[in-house]
Order: C-alpha cells, then structure tokens, then sequence
C-alpha cells in the first residue's frame, strides 16, 4: 500500500523505479516494437505465440508487490493469454496517447487497462464488453485541510470558476465540459502529460494542486493510507470501463468478449476482483 511520502520520494518510485524493473523484466520480446509495422489480429498474435499488452502503472492496473507482479488487469490479461496457450509481454505506459499510438502502430495488441466508455473513444478503437462499473471523482483535500474553507467543494455546483487536473487525452475532459453546461459556469481544466491518475491524486494529497479527477475505485485503493483526502463528490454517472483494440483487430475483439463472457462466470474471476474490489 502506499505510505505517506514526501511527493518527491512518491513520483519517483511510482514513475521511476518501478517502471524501470517493469519494463526490464516484463518485455522478452524487446525487438517487437521495433520491428512491428502493423496491428496484428488474432490469428497472427496466435501464430506468434505471444500477445503484447499495455496498461497503466498504478494500484489497480499493475504493480510491483513485494517481489511479485499483481493488479486486477493484469491478472485478467494473464488468464487470458494462459487459457489461450499464449505468453504475455506486458509494458506500463502512464500516457492515455502513447497507448493509443501504441495500439494504432501495432507495437501492442491489447490496451489492458480499465478505459471509459465513450462515443469518442469507440470512434477510434474496438471495445471490449464492460469489464468495470465505475464513476469518475473530485480528489481534493478535506475541509479541515483547507487553507480556505470555501475552497471545499460540497457539489458539482461548486466547481464554477475551479481547475481541475485531469491525465492528458483523459476521457473524463468530455464530462467536465458537459457539466460546465449543466452548471452554466466556466470550469477550468488543466490536463497532466507526465503523470497517471495515481500520480494526480498523490499531488492533491501533498498539496501540489488543489484539484484532481480520477476513477472511484482507484481513488477508493488509495484513500486508506492518504486521509487527507476527499473523495466524495461524484463528477459523472456510473459508466462502463472496457479494454481496447485496433479496429484492425476484430477477431482478437470477439476472442476476448468471449472469454471474458466465460471467465466473469468463474470462480477464479471472483477470487481476482474480491482481491482489488
């Protein structure tokens, strides 16, 4: 779990260190990227042998735990893969646009990690079923925390006149544009190159920014051993997360609905979201 570091010491083991040991231990296949000038669908990813996947580095996605690998999707990602007779070369990547450029150029199969549903993003990649049920949250600090107390945010009617730091590219940038309409206010929106969601909420925590946006189930992973902060105003509706594809690669698409149709049935299933959710 996370611990209450100075922000320095955080970035740099989340970003750095981690990632580092990932991306060396994780990619058997180094030539892959290089050499790849195409998406690949099923059949060639089977000839293969191998099926290159990328997801973000944060507690729910994937992570270093002790001395082993672990997160929700990249268990899912793993199971898959085993049940397809498949290996599995898994590489974090924090940019929402790197990973979309990944998929596009073929140097990954599969974007494994918890994206949300939009009519915008099924414009430009094949969703899989909803793998997740979620919301999007303000992070801030509480009340008490405040310098301000009118820089607390009760509702969504507060948020007039606000910045909020989202990831570059992040979906959640429609929502937040749709709610200034629905409040009938500007709302401010810096969006974050360098850092994840995890990242975000780590920089609210310490102070850094007054205002973040992130998935509830992650924000609800880190609250525990970060107190400071609030995570109770609600940004969006409940919205499906799903994994992406090229549209390139509709048979890997069915492959993988169909697994998951199967796996979600399963008590291995339940025995993995039991362990994040």
């Amino acid at each position: 779990m996370l611990q209450l570091l100075s922000r320095k010491k955080w970035i740099n083991i989340s970003t750095g260190v981690f990632i580092g040991m990932l991306i060396g231990t994780l990619l058997p296949d180094r030539n892959h990227a290089a050499d790849q000038q195409h998406p690949r669908d099923y059949a060639e990813i089977a000839a293969s042998g191998t099926i290159h996947a990328t997801t973000e580095y944060n507690q729910l996605s994937f992570r270093v735990e002790d001395d082993t690998l672990a997160g929700f999707h990249y268990e899912l990602i793993e199971a898959f893969a085993r049940d397809h007779g498949l290996n599995v070369s898994v590489q974090p990547e924090m940019s929402l646009e790197r990973r979309m450029e990944g998929l596009a150029s073929g140097a990954f199969d599969v974007i494994a990690t918890g994206m949300l549903v939009t009519s915008e993003l099924k414009d430009s990649l094949l969703l899989t079923s909803p793998i997740l049920l979620s919301r999007q949250v303000l992070i801030q600090r509480r009340a008490d925390l405040m310098p301000d107390s009118s820089m607390f945010i009760r509702s969504q009617l507060d948020l007039a006149g606000r910045t909020l730091h989202v990831v570059k590219g992040s979906p959640s940038i429609l929502r937040i544009h749709n709610l200034a309409n629905e409040i009938a206010d500007t709302i401010y929106i810096k969006e974050v190159e360098k850092y994840g969601p995890e990242q975000l909420i780590a920089l609210v925590a310490h102070g850094d920014i007054d205002y973040a946006i992130a998935d509830e189930h992650l924000a609800h992973t880190l609250a525990d051993s970060l107190p400071q902060l609030d995570i109770h105003t609600a940004i969006s509706f409940t919205q499906f997360y799903a994994w992406g594809v090229s549209r390139q690669s509709p048979d890997l698409l069915d492959s993988l609905n169909g697994w998951l149709q199967r796996i979600k049935q399963s008590a291995e299933y339940k025995r993995i979201y039991k362990r994040y959710f």
